[in-house]
């Protein structure tokens, strides 16, 4: 087997058990660490000269830092994705637990509950500010915070419209 195909069969092992850690300055790091050692493996492979060497790691260091990225976002979008589908069809006043099970798991499965705090908008533009609450487990019991946030009617799902999870839709508008 070439070398650097080797070197990824021992990557993958690493990479799953980072993946499973559920803790994201190891993930963060244990990333860039296993893709930095992928593309020294990779490199070493294909040539001796130093410049391309550091590009081909610094590339391959890149792909898995976006790589990561783009998986934290969506498990992300799948949290907020459930406070605001529990979020919409309550009244002003309403409360309603909310739930999430990760597909994938670089993050605690969460629950709390979300309460409606006002209605925003109008007939065209229905729009609700949320309270909700993420419980968190601890050796004491249960640790609760809280954050405020606004979800939108859009046909008939309910969206997340507060402005960190827009980056997909709006780009760097905002």
């Amino acid at each position: 087997m070439p070398q650097p195909l080797r070197a990824l069969g021992a990557l993958v092992p690493v990479l799953l058990l980072l993946g499973l850690s559920g803790c994201g300055a190891v993930l963060t790091e244990g990333t860039s660490d296993a893709a930095g050692l992928a593309g020294a493996g990779i490199s070493s492979g294909i040539t001796r000269n130093g410049t391309v060497t550091a590009a081909i790691g610094l590339g391959v260091q890149s792909l898995a830092s976006t790589g990561l990225s783009y998986v934290e976002r969506r498990v992300h979008r799948a949290e907020q994705d459930q406070i605001a589908a529990a979020a919409g069809p309550l009244p002003v006043g309403g409360v309603a637990p909310w739930r999430v099970s990760h597909d994938i798991p670089i993050e605690a499965n969460e629950h709390g509950e979300v309460a409606v705090s006002r209605a925003i908008g109008g007939a065209e533009l229905e729009c609700k500010e949320i309270v909700f609450s993420v419980d968190h487990p601890r050796r004491a019991g249960v640790q609760r915070a809280f954050y405020v946030a606004a979800v939108c009617r859009d046909g008939a799902v309910w969206r997340w419209a507060t402005a960190e999870p827009a980056t997909s839709r709006w780009g760097t508008l905002q």
